[in-house]
């Protein structure tokens, strides 16, 4: 984590500094967006595309994370299928995820929008494995 960023009594970035990260980074064809609930304007996470290095040239990482008071209502699914039709209207043609084995939350939003599992691998014993999904646009 950057020496910048600001972290909560349990080691994760706060939701103002999520927030303002979000709001003020410049979106190109990757990048994050924040997901804000309808009629309330309040910001309860972020989906985007990252270039993370890890996936093909020209295959950016579909992203999402919500507050988890925000989780279980669709929020990350209709949130990923708008940056689906993003990404399909910026020219990609293959996108990537990353997920925990045991993320069944982020697994079940990731199949419901069209990811496949390609493979896995093992990272170690704190974290288990992580699954790498793929989807053609």
């Amino acid at each position: 984590m950057p020496p910048h960023r600001r972290i909560d009594a349990d080691g994760h970035p706060t939701v103002a500094e999520i927030e303002d990260s979000i709001r003020t980074d410049k979106v190109g064809s990757t990048g994050l967006l924040a997901v804000e609930r309808k009629g309330f304007r309040d910001v309860i996470g972020y989906c985007g595309l990252v270039d993370s290095g890890r996936g093909a040239v020209g295959e950016p990482e579909l992203a999402f994370e919500l507050l988890r008071r925000s989780q279980r209502q669709g929020y990350a699914t209709e949130a990923s299928l708008a940056v689906l039709d993003w990404a399909r209207s910026s020219g990609y043609e293959r996108l990537w995820a990353t997920v925990w084995d045991w993320n069944t939350a982020s697994r079940r939003v990731l199949a419901k929008v069209g990811f496949a599992e390609t493979g896995r691998k093992e990272v170690d014993a704190v974290h288990g494995t992580t699954l790498l999904t793929t989807r053609r646009l």
